[in-house]
């Protein structure tokens, strides 16, 4: 599907356009061959505002990054915008938290942006951010995870924590396969466990299933060691609750290694080869394959961050990891994060709404301009990633911050969220 740049589109707007429309008359789409995006130098990249303090964020974030691809390629590359939607505002519009055409829109331009949506907790509607990665298959939430010059910490030291989180993003028990304690389901299951197995359950108990697989967790460690090696990244920890569950989170440490250990033999090397076969070093020129029970990762993001660079988890430990590391280095405020697939990726702000700051001009953008950062390294833009960076924490240094990093600094002013991307913008025009 390819949905023409150049017609006019309101609300009844072409197919997979969510009703809006690129301005730009060289928009073209991201193609995908021999497991390479083919990116042209004006792409159509899908955005969606996001809820609550979505729009705030998202126009200063989208004039951060505008800003910075002009700094680095002039007028020879530039992104043509496409608003798609989701959540409130596709409710809204559409009449649906998420339109067939949002879903198609991305699938045929391959690389989209958002901010962040609503989920309630309990009852109501499941979470939209889990709904896109399962339709989309994007199997891959990645969570850079460092600190910014300016940003306060609870830390001493948070320049120590420098990690990259790759957390499997469709199984374990975010699959969403689970029944209310007094559903008939949860009966049936409950009767089941107890006549074939003999495990007897509370008859209060709800129930919920955890599948975790060879596939799902092989291409999801694979992605990691990968992005280590062309990186030049030390080490990937397998990070598993394996010592109680055994067959789910065991069984990805041990698909993990498997995978490892196949697919990259002459490239890694084991903790385990480490001490029986090395001394105690890592050889020169390996990378290093180590894990890592669940909560002893937790102290050692505080305790001996550096021992760590890039870690691989099954899906509910990596969501509690990326939120824990974000707040050693000032919160996720400053957290970026995408969903990638083979072929499709979702960049998103990491945090949640924040409603009742909605539309009062206040909140700190850099979750968005960040995951817009990873955007324009995944396109291979990395002279416009560099740009906005720098631009960014400089900015941040400067002090004039949002409300949420002037607290935590005596030195520092605070400044709207559109005031804060002027300082940024403006030092992209230098």
């Amino acid at each position: 599907m390819h949905v023409d740049p150049r017609r006019a589109a309101g609300p009844d707007g072409p197919a997979g356009s969510g009703g809006a429309v690129v301005a730009d008359p060289e928009a073209a789409p991201i193609a995908y061959e021999g497991g390479r995006l083919q990116v042209p130098d004006v792409p159509i990249v899908p955005f969606i505002e996001g809820d609550g303090t979505g729009p705030d964020i998202w126009r200063a974030a989208v004039r951060i990054l505008d800003a910075g691809v002009r700094a680095a390629y002039g007028g020879r590359r530039r992104i043509g915008w496409l608003e798609v939607y989701a959540g409130e505002k596709a409710q809204a519009v559409r009449g649906s938290l998420l339109p067939d055409e949002t879903l198609e829109a991305i699938r045929a331009y391959r690389v989209a942006i958002k901010g962040p949506l609503t989920t309630p907790v309990g009852g109501g509607f499941r979470s939209l951010n889990v709904t896109l990665r399962q339709q989309l298959d994007l199997y891959a939430c990645v969570r850079p995870v460092r600190h910014f010059r300016g940003v306060p910490s609870p830390a001493v030291r948070p320049g120590d924590l420098d990690i990259v989180i790759f957390r499997e993003n469709i199984e374990d028990t975010y699959a969403g396969i689970e029944w209310r304690a007094d559903s008939a389901e949860a009966a049936d299951v409950r009767a089941f466990l107890r006549q074939r197995f003999g495990i007897g359950l509370r008859e209060d108990a709800g129930i919920g299933v955890k599948p975790m697989s060879r596939g799902g967790t092989r291409r999801l460690v694979r992605m990691a060691i990968q992005y280590a090696l062309d990186r030049g990244r030390p080490s990937v920890t397998l990070v598993h609750k394996g010592n109680i569950m055994k067959y789910t989170e065991g069984a990805f440490r041990d698909w993990g290694y498997e995978l490892a250990t196949t697919d990259f033999r002459d490239r890694v090397v084991t903790w385990d080869e480490v001490v029986r076969l090395h001394g105690g070093r890592v050889p020169e020129g390996r990378l290093l394959i180590q894990d890592s029970i669940a909560d002893i990762m937790f102290q050692h993001l505080l305790l001996r961050p550096r021992e760590h660079s890039v870690l691989a988890t099954p899906n509910l430990n990596g969501d509690y990891l990326s939120d824990a590391a974000a707040a050693i280095v000032g919160g996720i405020g400053m957290a970026p994060g995408a969903n990638i697939g083979d072929g499709y990726a979702v960049f998103e702000a990491t945090h949640g709404t924040a409603p009742k700051y909605a539309g009062l001009d206040r909140v700190n953008p850099g979750s968005v301009v960040l995951s817009g950062v990873m955007m324009l390294e995944y396109l291979g833009w990395n002279e416009a990633a560099a740009a906005v960076t720098s631009a960014l924490e400089g900015a941040i240094a400067d002090g004039a911050v949002t409300y949420d990093l002037a607290r935590g600094r005596p030195d520092a002013r605070e400044v709207p969220t559109s005031v804060f991307a002027d300082h940024v913008v403006a030092r992209l025009a230098r």
